[in-house]
């Protein structure tokens, strides 16, 4: 790689960085939301729930949702910045392509 593109650009980086921040600030607050939903469905459906069950279920719901929001981000960034381009292929001319 012998051109400054995508994230090896300061600037860029920073820009895209700070995209990515604002996005997981955006999500956290919708992550807030989905344990809400999720503790008012767990306590119509069951009744009143231990405290065990209601921490068991913020700190599942809140990382899950966070988990799939963060690698989601950091696919549209990596797509985003032009940093998929960077790869090369060393294989593509040694695998046959069957059509």
């Amino acid at each position: 790689m012998t051109r400054r593109e995508a994230l090896d650009d300061p600037q860029i980086a920073a820009t895209a960085w700070r995209r990515f921040r604002r996005i997981m600030a955006g999500m956290a607050l919708g992550g807030a939301l989905c344990v809400g939903a999720a503790l008012l469905f767990l306590r119509w459906w069951a009744g009143p729930m231990p405290i065990h069950m209601v921490i068991a279920t913020v700190i599942g719901v809140f990382l899950t949702f966070m988990l799939g929001t963060g690698l989601m981000a950091l696919a549209f960034l990596s797509a985003g910045t032009g940093h998929d381009e960077q790869v090369m292929d060393r294989l593509k001319d040694e695998v046959p392509i069957d059509d």
